[in-house]
């Protein structure tokens, strides 16, 4: 049997850790390698995969079609956009602000599989939906076996 020294700070380290990451998504940090930027918002995304194709669908509340762009450039799909700060009136003040606001963009990786043209944008209720059909060789393709 192993004799096993006990360091009482060793999980200090991992509690630290925990807060950092608590506390930088609440404040709106990301922390990318040495550097920390200061992220206003991104849209959560959702991307299904589905035998025709993919489809992904983002929430953007309080956002016009007119405060959206889509991007394709190469294999990347680029979301942009803004979302403005509503006018503030001149009688009130902010007692709690948690609504983010300011542009944004999100950019995604495209599949090789991808038919770019047939890219097809649909916005309803502060929903963005893209049908994004795969290329007729990528497709499966069914092989029926013939008994001699």
């Amino acid at each position: 049997m192993a004799i096993i020294r006990w360091n009482p700070g060793s999980g200090l380290t991992g509690l630290q850790d925990e807060m950092n990451l608590l506390l930088g998504d609440f404040f709106g940090v990301d922390k990318r390698g040495e550097e920390t930027d200061f992220i206003r918002w991104a849209p959560r995304v959702d991307i299904l995969e589905q035998d025709g194709g993919y489809e992904l669908v983002a929430d953007l509340p309080g956002l016009k079609k007119e405060d959206i762009k889509i991007e394709i450039q190469d294999n990347m799909l680029t979301l942009r956009g803004e979302k403005k700060l509503e006018e503030e009136k001149k009688d009130k003040s902010y007692r709690l602000c948690e609504r983010y606001y300011g542009e944004f963009v999100r950019t995604f990786a495209l599949p090789e599989n991808v038919d770019r043209d047939g890219i097809v944008a649909g916005f309803k209720d502060g929903v963005l939906k893209l049908e994004i059909p795969k290329t007729e060789k990528a497709k499966p393709k069914q092989i029926e076996v013939n008994v001699a």
